[in-house]
């Protein structure tokens, strides 16, 4: 791709202390079907060896741009930093541990070409493992329901650049859920889609940046106890997925009022401590069961609407 040529699609990619899974993820943007694209990173003072290692695949291929922050800007100031340094008038999320499948960026591409009300457009995932194995199936019922929360990861979302600029792009001062607050401004002037297909991996592992917004959010409690709910889930599923007792006992005895969905949750976090196995057998299972009776509802392939509650 000639520098001066707008490309159709900006892969936008903030990397911080990335280098064990950095190798998975750019590999995987770069087998894309669309191969029209400039995959910009930026690195935001990483510790370890991912701005090295990001410079080496640059070295390989020029689609690639990388910058660095020599101040750490945080997952919110990173993402905005990044966005600021794209091109097109189409961005890509990617995450620097996540995985994208081959058809990812031509199906999302076809998505906002063909339908100009879409503003945001992102793909249903399985979860993976440290070791890329898969852990989480597919959940189709995330798309068929109502709910506060959108039904794709942050990762895998395709957006317009000139909506993202319009709204404000994220806020830096969210703690956590930065990219559910920026969706749902953006909804406000056009739809946001999900495909139902397959098409990213969602990494679980103990490094993972939403446990650590987890646990800062639920440190300083200083949201509802609907919203602190929401984030020790977050932070337990992750533990959970990545192979590792859930260890929400002490925190939800010290945080939380108590009433019919918090004793929900702490009898799944007791049965997570005492067996975490086999607490992951029964997900897996309701999770398949639930997929499969919302596939009667749903064509592959048809981009789905988020109906928020």
């Amino acid at each position: 791709m000639n520098s001066s040529t707008t490309p159709l699609i900006s892969v936008v990619m903030p990397v911080y202390n990335a280098f064990d899974f950095l190798d998975d993820s750019m590999s995987s943007i770069l087998g894309q079907t669309l191969s029209d694209f400039e995959f910009v990173i930026l690195d935001d003072a990483s510790t370890d060896k991912s701005l090295e290692r990001a410079r080496e695949w640059a070295a390989r291929d020029q689609r690639i741009q990388v910058h660095e922050s020599k101040n750490r800007l945080g997952l919110s100031g990173s993402s905005n930093a990044v966005v600021a340094k794209a091109r097109a008038p189409i961005v890509a999320r990617m995450d620097a541990d996540d995985v994208a499948h081959p058809d990812r960026l031509r199906r999302q591409w076809d998505v906002l070409q063909n339908r100009p009300e879409v503003a945001v457009v992102g793909t249903l995932c399985n979860g993976i493992d440290a070791t890329g194995r898969e852990v989480r199936p597919r959940d189709r019922w995330r798309i068929v329901r109502r709910s506060r929360y959108i039904p794709f990861p942050h990762g895998s979302a395709m957006f317009r650049r000139e909506l993202f600029d319009k709204v404000g792009g994220y806020d830096e001062n969210a703690i956590g859920a930065e990219d559910q607050e920026l969706f749902s401004r953006m909804a406000a002037h056009g739809r946001i889609v999900t495909l139902p297909d397959v098409l990213y991996s969602y990494r679980y592992h103990a490094n993972n940046a939403t446990l650590f917004n987890g646990l800062r959010a639920v440190s300083e409690n200083h949201s509802s106890n609907g919203d602190s709910l929401s984030a020790l889930y977050m932070l337990g599923a992750m533990r959970l997925w990545a192979g590792e007792a859930p260890m929400l006992l002490e925190p939800m005895r010290k945080s939380f009022k108590w009433d019919s969905s918090s004793l929900m949750m702490f009898t799944s976090a007791l049965w997570g401590h005492i067996s975490p196995s086999t607490l992951k057998a029964v997900l897996r299972g309701s999770i398949r069961m639930r997929d499969l009776i919302a596939g009667l509802k749903i064509k592959d392939g048809k981009p789905y609407e988020w109906r928020s509650e």
